[in-house]
This record gives C-alpha cells, sequence and structure tokens, in this order.
C-alpha cells in the first residue's frame, strides 16, 4: 500500500441532508474569494454536500418495538446483550455514554443482520483502552446514528466492521477521535450521511483481506481532519494515510462527499481498484493531493469541486528544489482497460472545477514498476491482466503480450470540459504552483527489465491516448511533458509532437 513516486536518476432509508453551497471563482471576478473552511460552488456547476459533523442527524428518543434497550450505566451492556440475543435484533443505546469492559480486546462481536441504533446523545466510547468497536464476520450489520469514539485500533487496522464484514450499513453515524482507521470495509457496504473525523490513520481503509471488495457505496458523508497520527512522518514512504484509501475494490461509488482537511491525500485508490465514479464531491484543503488513483483501472471523475489542495506537500517539494509536478488529481500507472470489466474502459476526469490548488493533473508512469519488478511496492500482486505473477519474467516478459500486460499503464485517460483557475497570490506561491503534465522516468532497474530508456516515457506521451481537450484555464498555468524538465507553454502543448488541450481556452493573466 506504498506509493512510489519516481526514480529520476535512473435502495436504502432516505437521507436528511444540510447541504451547502459550494462556490469557487466566478466567471466575472478576477478575483477569488479567500478561502472560507466551508464548501463552495463554482460558477461552472453546483456540488451539494451534507455538512454532517456539525448537524448530525438524530435517533430515535425511544426504542423501536421490539428492539433491546442498551444501558450507558451498565459497563459492557451492549456486548453482552449482543452475545445472549439472536441475530436480526435490533439494539438501541440510550442517551449517554457506553463502554465495553476495560480489557483491549473488549468488543462487539456483531451477529447476522443486528442494528445498532444510537439515541440522541448515545456514544460508544472505547475510553482509549479497548481497540475495537464492531467485529465479527456476520453479514448484514446496521450501525445508526450512534457516536463510537476513543478506540484504539493499531495501524491499518479499524475500529468499526473491524473484520470486513459483507454488506455493512454505516448510515448518520459519528466515527471520530480512534487511532487507525476509523472504519473498514466489506462488499456491498454502505457509508452514508456519516462524519468520519480526526481518526489517527484514516477515516476508512477499504481494505479486505482477499481483495474481494465490489459494490462499495461511499454517499453524503464528511471526511475531515483524519491521519491525526501523520503515519507518513512515523513511516517514511509508508503510503498509509488519508481521508479514505481504497484498496483493489471491485466497484465503487464515491458522490456528494464533504472530505477535507486530511493530513495526506484526501481519497487515494491504490493497487487493483477498478470501475469507481467519483463524482459530486467537494474536495478541499487537503495537505496531499484531493484525489490519487494509482495501479487501478477504469473511473469516472466528474462534477467535483476541488480547491486549496496540496498546498502543504507540494510546497514542502518545491521548497527541497523537487522539479517532480507533484499534482492534485494524480493518476499514477492507472488508466482505461476495456478487458477489465467496468461500467467505461477509460479513466474520463470532466466537468470538475480545479480552483487555487497547487498544481493540477498529473499522469505518471514509472517504468521500473511492473510485475516482479523490486520496484513494484505493492509487493507480490500483478495487473488484473496477468493472473500468475510469475509469467512476468524473462524472456517471455519481452514479448507480446506480456510486454503489454506485466505492466499498469497511464492510458486511455480523457480530460476534458474542466475549469482550472489559479491565482498564485491565494496559494503564496511563485514557482511550480500550476502545472499539468503527462510523464514518465527513464527505464533503468532492475537489470532483466524490458522498459529501459526512453520507451515507456514515449509510450505515456505519444501513443496511450492520453487527450486534454475542450478545458478552461485561467491563471498562470505551464505544462510538462516527458520529463520534469521540459517545461511547455500553451501554444507548444497544443502544438506538435503533443497536440493536447484542443478547444481549450487560456487566461493566463487571469487569477479566478
Amino acid at each position: 500500500m506504498v506509493i512510489k513516486w519516481r526514480n529520476w536518476a535512473l435502495p436504502t432509508a432516505p437521507l436528511v441532508l444540510v447541504l451547502l453551497a459550494a462556490t469557487g471563482c466566478t466567471s466575472t471576478s478576477d478575483a477569488p474569494a479567500e478561502p472560507t473552511g466551508t464548501p463552495a460552488t463554482s460558477g461552472a456547476h453546483s456540488t451539494s454536500v451534507a455538512r454532517v459533523c456539525a448537524k448530525p442527524a438524530a435517533g430515535p428518543t425511544k426504542a423501536p418495538a421490539g428492539a433491546v434497550t442498551i444501558d450507558p450505566a451498565v459497563v459492557g451492556d451492549l456486548a453482552a446483550k449482543t452475545r445472549s440475543n439472536p441475530p436480526n435484533t435490533t439494539f438501541w443505546l440510550r442517551p449517554g455514554k457506553h463502554r465495553l469492559e476495560p480489557d483491549r480486546y473488549a468488543q462487539v462481536m456483531a451477529k447476522e443482520g443486528n442494528t445498532y441504533l444510537g439515541a440522541p446523545g448515545a456514544v460508544l466510547d472505547g475510553q482509549k483502552t479497548n481497540n475495537y468497536a464492531f467485529s465479527g464476520t456476520a453479514r448484514n450489520v446496521t450501525i445508526r446514528y450512534l457516536t463510537v469514539q476513543g478506540f484504539v485500533a493499531p495501524n491499518n487496522e479499524g475500529v468499526v466492521n473491524h473484520d470486513m464484514a459483507d454488506g455493512w450499513v454505516i448510515e448518520h453515524a459519528t466515527i471520530q477521535y480512534n487511532s487507525g482507521a476509523g472504519l473498514m470495509a466489506g462488499a456491498h457496504q454502505q457509508v452514508r450521511a456519516s462524519c468520519l473525523r480526526g481518526n489517527g490513520q484514516y477515516g476508512m481503509n477499504a481494505y479486505k483481506t482477499g481483495d474481494s471488495i465490489k459494490g462499495l457505496v461511499v454517499e453524503g458523508n464528511e471526511v475531515v481532519g483524519n491521519n491525526t497520527d501523520d503515519w507518513e512522518r512515523r513511516k517514511p514512504g509508508c503510503g498509509c494515510t488519508g481521508g479514505i484509501k481504497f484498496w483493489a475494490v471491485n466497484g465503487a461509488d464515491i458522490r456528494g462527499n464533504w472530505v477535507h482537511d486530511n493530513r495526506g491525500a484526501g481519497l487515494w485508490a491504490d493497487n487493483n481498484n477498478n470501475d469507481f465514479r467519483i463524482e459530486n464531491n467537494v474536495l478541499e484543503a487537503n495537505d496531499g493531493a484531493a484525489l490519487m488513483y494509482e495501479t487501478s483501472y477504469n473511473a469516472v471523475i466528474r462534477n467535483n469541486t476541488i480547491r486549496r489542495n496540496n498546498w502543504v506537500e507540494g510546497r514542502k517539494y518545491a521548497a527541497r528544489g523537487d522539479d517532480f509536478p507533484y499534482a492534485t488529481i494524480y493518476v499514477s500507472e492507472a488508466g482505461g482497460e476495456p478487458r477489465v470489466r467496468a461500467r467505461t474502459d477509460k479513466i474520463e476526469i470532466y466537468r470538475n472545477v480545479l480552483e487555487n490548488n497547487w498544481s493540477g493533473i498529473t499522469l505518471w508512469e514509472n517504468a521500473d514498476r511492473f510485475c516482479n519488478s523490486p520496484a513494484n511496492t505493492s509487493t507480490g500482486y500483478c495487473t488484473l491482466l496477468v493472473k500468475k505473477t510469475g509469467r512476468c519474467t524473462q524472456p517471455a516478459i519481452a514479448t507480446a503480450p506480456l510486454y503489454a500486460d506485466c505492466r499498469w499503464k497511464t492510458q486511455r485517460v480523457d480530460i476534458h470540459g474542466n475549469r482550472f483557475v489559479l491565482d498564485t497570490s491565494v496559494v503564496k506561491c511563485t514557482v511550480e504552483c500550476g502545472r499539468m503534465a503527462v510523464l514518465a522516468n527513464y527505464g533503468t532497474y532492475p537489470d532483466w527489465s524490458p522498459y529501459k530508456g526512453k520507451r515507456v516515457a514515449e509510450a505515456i506521451t505519444l501513443k496511450q491516448r492520453n487527450r486534454w481537450h475542450d478545458n478552461v484555464y485561467r491563471g498562470p498555468w505551464s505544462f510538462i511533458a516527458d520529463d520534469p524538465g521540459r517545461k511547455l507553454d500553451s501554444g507548444q502543448w497544443q502544438g506538435p509532437p503533443y497536440r493536447q488541450d484542443t478547444g481549450s481556452t487560456f487566461a493566463p493573466r487571469a487569477g479566478g
């Protein structure tokens, strides 16, 4: 679950949502509004999200008919009554702070079909003692209107749905101030109208042993302030931080969320994800990229408002003199692949507004990262086109079909109809903060690699159907092709051999 940037040298209940308009730069003013910390709308389109954490929906004030009542005055009452009641039982947690037994491994082992409802003010608190809140492999568990906080899951583990069971519904919940991930994921899980706030590693870690997550829905949530433990500092290069991380998820709808102020990336799809729709979200003020789509396939990214992201990480690398185009949308060894079944056969990025981020979109390939290469940080994994990793060795890897299929390729990326706005006085930068890029490194490693030299750089830039077109640019944008030293103006970008951004308009002196 690690990213290696480069090697240069070498049907559900209806949701009651509080909607906020998401406003950005208008089409008439060159002076964009100062950041306010609240979602805003651009002149190009409107994106609405739920401001869930400030105004959480209230649960039932009385126990529903047939529900088992849980008493906050009785320590361990929730776990004990879960054990003593059959599957498909509804539990109603009375107002107050509910506690488990003061043991590290005390937890609620849910049974199939159980429902847990919180009354107004009901909190399940781990007291910085318990590792996990809700665990077990039982399917179709529902958690609503409940606050879960103060649990201390280890790194890469989660507090709610710890064992990654399938079919869980988490709705109108607040999962906050826990260590590790607030929430794990299983197949067909639905996370709706919930607050995932201030967790030590992730708001949600969408990883399941066996890579069997499919049909994931993440809708109308607020994902804010996660990675409080700053894992990239504690484990440099771990690639294990941010708002939500997705690993080998096949089919996901990520819509209407407000993902903001997370340390690291906002949304990060890493390793053999496929068939994502990321739409109508507001992604803003995350320290790193708003969205990373890495070694994955087939996605639609549309109608999102993306603003003030990557200021911290972009500025950090620029201060070091690192000229790599660290981007707000970062597509790394990921592309469209018709042979992998999905609702689209490309990565389509369209009708988004990107306003005052540190740089724009980077399409990247590491020429040294492929199946069986030591540079593949997803150790033991191969592409979805090659079932047996061991096939990707010499001499077979040097010829068709393995030459193409053993490498994750950034291909068939279609970027159009977007609005890119940059006011350097808002971002407070003078260099390296307004770039679009398509590039790869010079292949050097390992010694048996068939991808040495410039062949991957030439492919991603000129041969893999990666296209920008019909976009609007306001502000001093520049363009990078082949390698970070090849900086182009809009005319060079549109001219041969790149021929990018046909039909696009440029206003370099406008910043809003």
